[in-house]
């Protein structure tokens, strides 16, 4: 089965886009767990973090880069937001494409879950 996360990448799934560029595309989450819940995504199939090298560091960044561009357009830089990465099923991770959760517009609780 084909990484749905590429297939909105693709166009031939649809996804609400709020960011795209040549190596990232972020969308909104269709189960949002916070009033602002952006998934943030490398364009290169990535399957988790375990896959992250020395070669991934401009890569990661540009993730981090991007999360923060939309932490401020969402309106939620200021108060504070949360990025999440989880890996594998035990951390939480459903989908086998790397990506970021950012998630904020409400107060956030510790430990998360």
């Amino acid at each position: 089965m084909a990484c749905i996360f590429c297939e909105i990448i693709a166009g031939r799934v649809p996804g609400k886009i709020v960011y795209t560029s040549p190596d990232v595309t972020a969308f909104r989450d269709i189960n949002p767990q916070a009033p602002t819940h952006v998934l943030i995504i490398p364009n290169r199939h990535i399957a988790s973090a375990l896959e992250i090298g020395a070669s991934d560091a401009v890569l990661l960044g540009r993730l981090f880069e991007v999360a923060n561009e939309l932490a401020r357009k969402e309106g939620i830089a200021e108060e504070g937001y949360r990025i999440v990465i989880n890996v594998g099923p035990n951390g939480g991770q459903t989908v086998g494409h790397l990506h970021l959760h950012l998630l904020g517009g409400r107060r956030m609780t510790w430990p998360p879950g």
